[in-house]
């Protein structure tokens, strides 16, 4: 592992363009970095064997692809060892998912895992699609995890997490692209509502209260 790193997901991102050294601006270093592209591949990877066959998805399945999803965005998780662990724990889901699934064997033959770095080496409206897409299911995940925490989940959420996930490992049209970034945009207002109705139903409707807008001074 190289002490180089690539990453563009937020605004902190070096001059605007893009991380690159040993180290991000959030303070993430290249091999933390490394992993969680690794750990992004696994989830892409796992993804692909279930668009094959739903019948494989459980509730552990539907919990380790939101938890992948959050860990992998900015200042979320910078503990190398919790990242690697999670893997594994995927890579595991992914052996008992992938049986039969020939496709699979086409795409990862020669990684043990989907290799991130293709997305960045496709046409420049193509990567920063799928970019797209990736970021706002990373972000949306974080809503996800947060309603999961409290109880609170939804089958056309992770369904559509599962497919978002498999076509980063598709060759899609730009056309076919934007609509998948726009069912993003759609998907992640029903993540809001519902983590709004986890809040609402375990705390109860906020209320307006009244703050004075002095400040005090102590003694």
């Amino acid at each position: 592992m190289n002490n180089k790193m690539f990453c563009f997901q937020c605004e902190q991102t070096a001059a605007g363009t893009g991380c690159i050294g040993e180290m991000g601006v959030c303070g993430k270093k290249a091999e933390t970095a490394k992993l969680q592209d690794k750990l992004t591949g696994a989830l892409i990877t796992l993804a692909t064997a279930l668009t094959h066959d739903h019948s494989k998805i459980t509730d552990k399945t539907n919990s380790l692809i939101i938890e992948g999803l959050f860990t992998t965005v900015t200042n979320v998780n910078f503990n190398n060892k919790t990242i690697s662990k999670l893997t594994e724990e995927i890579e595991k889901e992914i052996k008992r998912c992938s049986e039969g699934c020939q496709l699979c064997k086409t795409l990862f033959s020669s990684h043990k895992v989907f290799d991130t770095e293709l997305l960045w080496k496709q046409k420049d409206d193509i990567s920063s699609l799928k970019s797209l897409v990736l970021f706002g299911i990373r972000g949306m995940a974080a809503y996800a995890y947060h309603s999961a925490v409290l109880g609170f989940s939804d089958e056309e959420i992770n369904n559509f997490f599962i497919k978002a996930l498999a076509s980063l490992a598709e060759n899609l049209t730009v056309n076919q692209l934007v609509s998948l970034v726009l069912e993003v945009g759609k998907i992640n207002l029903r993540c809001m509502a519902l983590l709004d109705k986890a809040n609402t139903e375990t705390f109860g409707k906020p209320l307006p209260t009244e703050v004075s807008m002095r400040i005090e001074k102590g003694p």
